[in-house]
């Protein structure tokens, strides 16, 4: 086959079945479809591509350039269709979490602007978001820039009812059960609408979101899906909840089983979708199909399951490290309701608040005296030594009280007198405790 135009490439992914020794479902039919195989590496070739061909050629020669609030996949696949136009490509994000996407999108010349020391733990109250500052961005020279938003963008869905629907269809003739891992929420929604109108209406349609704390790439957890235009939770039969671990026990499942090199978002829909099944499967008098997307490809990913497989690379996991706080530890964590957080401070002057929001929405309200290190850096810190003096008194504060109850377990663990703020700053503000505006950050990583 002799294409033109790498573009050409993009769609006709095949479906793999997977062996029933490997899923162990009895009654129903489990294929994998392999986005992995578009020729930019993912699913999100497809969106990509439909939000850009109708304008390539105006887009061009206005002069302009793409902008999109993107960190993984849809920005990879967009510098490459940009890059072929030779069109100027602009990303914002708060930052890049796996190291290989960064290098590749370095690698193809991105303009990127990465917002530095941004929280994983949503918060309702953070201005900082890439969305805003796209738009800060575009307000700032009209007309320099065409935004694709993926997020809101209806070409979004279409490309998935067009392609990856259609395709699944012409393959088999009634899907029962489709999974798919929720980001913008385009491939799903996609899919499956095109599904119940081509001979499957009676199709189940799950949507797989990552527990809260956890990180799994190209997925957001339950609390981060009011954030994505797209969303319409009514839409979907089931939300399953995967954590990393189940993600990455399938990916690798997939990887060494089945030959298929994906990316822990594969994983966790693969996961999933057993999860949901193996229930139903039981109960069924004849046979069903359920399809699940493979999204991209396991290369992306070596850094990621460094992290958190490190054993596999001959590396030596931390018997101590943070990330080995489990849910039940978290529950138990030392904690304090507002009332008697406040008394803390008031009665102690060694106790140290730490803020571990994003920076924008700390100078815009915090406790007095709070000390700003967002999360993901505060981890990174706690990944490589202690970054607090022992004899510290330390309340942990986050948004709404979820992702400080790991520091606060974590730390009191190590002998620390520490405890999370129940309900985070919004408990607090809304409670009507005291608060400042302004800036106070850790300006180096020394013992605080």
């Amino acid at each position: 086959m002799i294409v033109k135009n790498a573009t050409d490439l993009i769609g006709n992914t095949p479906m793999l079945e997977i062996d029933p020794s490997i899923h162990g479902l009895k009654n129903i039919n489990l294929y994998a479809k392999l986005e992995l195989l578009n020729p930019f590496g993912s699913v999100k070739d497809k969106t990509a591509w439909n939000m850009l061909k109708h304008d390539l050629a105006e887009i061009k020669a206005s002069g302009q350039t793409v902008i999109e609030a993107s960190s993984g996949n849809t920005a990879k696949a967009m510098q490459m269709i940009c890059a072929m136009h030779e069109i100027p490509f602009r990303i914002v994000t708060n930052r890049v979490r796996v190291r290989e996407v960064k290098e590749i999108l370095q690698l193809l010349g991105t303009e990127i602007d990465e917002l530095p020391g941004q929280s994983q733990c949503l918060d309702p109250t953070d201005p900082n978001d890439p969305l805003f500052v796209v738009e800060k961005i575009m307000s700032r020279e009209p007309g320099k820039y065409f935004h694709t938003s993926q997020y809101t963008n209806k070409r979004n869905l279409e490309a998935h009812i067009e392609m990856t629907g259609r395709e699944i269809a012409a393959d088999l003739d009634v899907v029962d059960y489709f999974v798919g891992g929720l980001g913008t929420t385009g491939s799903t929604r996609g899919t499956g609408e095109f599904l119940k109108s081509a001979g499957s209406p009676y199709l189940k349609t799950i949507g797989i979101v990552c527990t809260k704390g956890g990180l799994i790439p190209g997925i957001r957890n339950s609390d981060e899906m009011h954030e994505v235009g797209l969303f319409e939770k009514e839409f979907y039969d089931e939300i399953i909840e995967v954590s990393v671990d189940e993600a990455i026990d399938s990916m690798l499942t997939l990887v060494k089983s089945c030959g298929v090199l994906s990316g822990p978002t594969g994983g966790s829909s693969m996961a999933g979708a057993l999860k949901y099944l193996r229930s139903i499967d039981a109960t069924l008098t004849e046979k069903k199909n359920a399809v699940f997307l493979v999204c991209d490809r396991a290369e992306w990913y070596l850094s990621y399951m460094q992290k958190y497989r490190p054993q596999l690379f001959g590396l030596k996991k931390k018997a101590s490290a943070l990330a080995e706080i489990d849910e039940a530890q978290c529950e138990s964590a030392p904690s304090l309701d507002t009332d008697r957080a406040q008394q803390w401070l008031e009665s102690d002057n060694n106790v140290l608040v730490l803020d571990l929001r994003g920076s924008l929405a700390f100078k815009g309200s915090h406790i007095e005296g709070a000390l700003n290190i967002p999360q993901e850096t505060f981890e990174e810190l706690c990944e490589n030594s202690i970054p607090i003096a022992e004899g510290r008194k330390i309340l942990f504060v986050c948004p709404v009280g979820d992702q400080s109850r790991k520091f606060s377990a974590y730390f009191s663990r190590l002998g620390f007198d520490c405890a999370s703020l129940q309900g985070g700053f919004v408990a607090w503000r809304d409670q009507g405790k005291p608060t400042k505006k302004g800036r106070r950050r850790a300006k180096c990583k020394v013992a605080l």
